[in-house]
């Protein structure tokens, strides 16, 4: 035996032991013991662990998810921040106005109502400063007053759009992750045109809790800390009595009227019945200065509350308007209802604010979640749901394994009826491959699908064409007289380019199905370039040493084949 066969023969050795070690440990294992078992080796940097392979939706059981993002919505938050900001800087720059609003609700403009004549200039002057490239502006006059109606320019509506579908992804993907999820599946869905944006989200989560996961995903999680009135500092009954207690009944509009969700009071029918507060449109600080958030017990009330750290500029804001505020109330106020109003009784120059309730462990570990992901841009819809259940997944992987081991069994029979011992090797070569195929997708965290699984199958197949064509070379140059080492060497080096040509050009296929692939597909397309990659390695390189190796050791007059 020559040095360069023994080097192979280690290499091939080490490379079988290190794929049982992360493919069969962790994968067969626990189903031949019929018990679980820890992961192998498990250590800081994570190279020595064998985690199992992780099973996709169809398998596992889950939930999928379509989600139509209210683009009109985003685009109605921005309109209410240039209103905001227009109402405060005409104030700062004294230039009168009746109002400041969005005409009928509009999402895409909205008015300056009557300002003087002889503030035109100045008016003009700050609307082409601060919106000349977003939005186009009209006006009209009547009886020596201008009122300017703002539209958003079409580009500049449909970037909005873009951009708010795009961030509701990132942060459903970030809150998925906060729940560790595994390989969870989250793309827009659909694609721009001329005149529509693609405004839709798919969501795919295995293994949870899929009201959980509904609740977690649709929360706006919009926080805000706004002051309360001065003059109103205690909740109404409703919201009428609270636009009533102001002359003539009108609410000033740098003022809104939000319900208090005091959880403890809360009628049968899910309306707030906690009462109403008067509160600042705009906000002093915001769930954009918030640095993170967690739940702890509440030593008061016996239940949990969320303690939440802001940012330095969050923590700066925060001391200036407690500061500014002793004795007022500052609502805490989240998805527009109000959580607590406490009052300030002094300059808090504190980064860390708690929000109480009657919380439930999960609900408070939740609602730290949320708040930690950040704020989704717009409302979410439901316009689709299906949850596959546990049990269905685990007939699926039944049947699956089912097939495809009555497959491979046929495939054992005809490789050892027809080709005798040499079908052993073979055989062995096939298991190996399916030991490899196991070890990297569990070790890489692929997920494991139905269609997946499908593609394991269609690996075997593969494998034995390989097999097939080595083997016919070898039979065809024992027939034309040569020596049996002859024959086996030319067998492999004759056919390698086919087989690798062929397998390179289904890796290539398999790679457009990973790119532009759904989540089962690209399982099926990751399942499969593992396989032939395996097969690649099995086929030529280990069979090869298998021959050779039993060639060296002793003689043979006659190849089993």
């Amino acid at each position: 035996m020559n040095k360069r066969l023994r080097y192979r023969i280690i290499i091939s050795a080490i490379l079988v032991v290190v794929c049982a070690y992360y493919g069969v440990y962790p994968n067969l294992l626990p189903a031949l013991l019929k018990k679980a078992t820890p992961e192998a080796g498990k250590d800081a940097t994570g190279v020595f662990t064998a985690p199992p392979i992780n099973l996709g939706l169809d398998l596992q059981g889950g939930t999928h998810l379509r989600l139509e993002v209210d683009t009109g919505d985003a685009l109605a938050k921005e309109l209410d921040h240039a209103v905001q900001r227009t109402e405060i800087d005409f104030r700062e720059k004294n230039i009168p106005y009746d109002y400041v609003r969005r005409p009928n609700n509009s999402d895409r403009s909205f008015q300056i109502s009557n300002v003087p004549s002889d503030k035109d200039i100045d008016a003009r002057a700050y609307l082409d400063q601060s919106y000349k490239y977003n939005y186009s502006t009209s006006t009209s006059t009547q009886a020596g007053r201008v009122t300017y109606t703002l539209t958003m320019e079409p580009a500049y509506a449909r970037r909005e759009m873009e951009n708010t579908v795009r961030s509701a992804r990132d942060v459903i993907d970030r809150r998925v992750n906060e729940l560790g999820v595994s390989e969870p599946i989250i793309q827009i869905y659909g694609r721009n045109t001329a005149d529509q944006v693609a405004n839709q989200i798919i969501v795919e989560l295995a293994g949870v809790n899929p009201e959980r996961a509904k609740k977690i995903i649709q929360e706006t999680a919009q926080l805000e800390f706004r002051l309360v009135h001065p003059d109103k500092q205690h909740h109404f009954p409703s919201r009428e009595e609270a636009i009533k207690s102001f002359p003539n009944g009108i609410l000033p509009p740098e003022y809104d009227v939000l319900p208090y969700s005091g959880r403890d009071s809360h009628s049968g029918n899910g309306t707030p019945s906690g009462g109403w507060y008067v509160v600042r449109r705009t906000a002093a600080v915001t769930g954009k200065h918030l640095k993170t958030a967690r739940p702890q017990p509440d030593p008061n009330r016996g239940s949990y509350e969320v303690v939440f750290t802001l940012t330095r500029e969050g923590r700066e804001m925060f001391t200036a308007v407690t500061g500014q505020n002793t004795g007022k109330q500052l609502a805490i106020i989240l998805d527009r209802k109000v959580h607590s109003a406490p009052v300030i009784k002094e300059r808090i120059p504190s980064d860390e604010a708690t929000i109480s309730g009657t919380f439930t462990p999960e609900e408070a570990t939740d609602l730290a979640l949320i708040l930690r992901s950040g704020a989704l841009p717009a409302k979410l819809r439901i316009i689709e749901e299906r949850t596959v259940g546990a049990s269905l997944g685990a007939d699926s992987i039944r049947a699956g394994i089912t097939g495809s081991l009555i497959g491979f069994v046929l495939v054992v029979l005809v490789m050892l009826v027809y080709y005798h011992w040499s079908g052993v090797n073979a055989v062995g070569a096939l298991i190996i491959n399916l030991i490899m195929l196991l070890a990297f997708m569990g070790k890489v965290g692929a997920t494991l699908t139905l269609p997946g699984i499908a593609g394991i199958a269609l690996t075997v197949g593969m494998a034995v064409d390989s097999n097939i064509l080595i083997f016919e070379r070898i039979r065809e140059e024992l027939r034309l007289g040569k020596t049996i080492k002859f024959a086996v060497g030319a067998g492999f080096d004759r056919v390698y380019w086919t087989i690798f040509d062929t397998h390179t050009t289904a890796i290539i296929s398999a790679i457009f199905l990973i790119q532009f692939g759904t989540g089962p597909i690209r399982g099926f397309g990751v399942t499969l370039i593992a396989g032939l990659v395996a097969n690649l390695i099995t086929s030529i390189f280990i069979s090869r040493v298998v021959f050779e190796t039993a060639l060296a050791t002793r003689p043979v007059s006659k190849l089993s084949i």
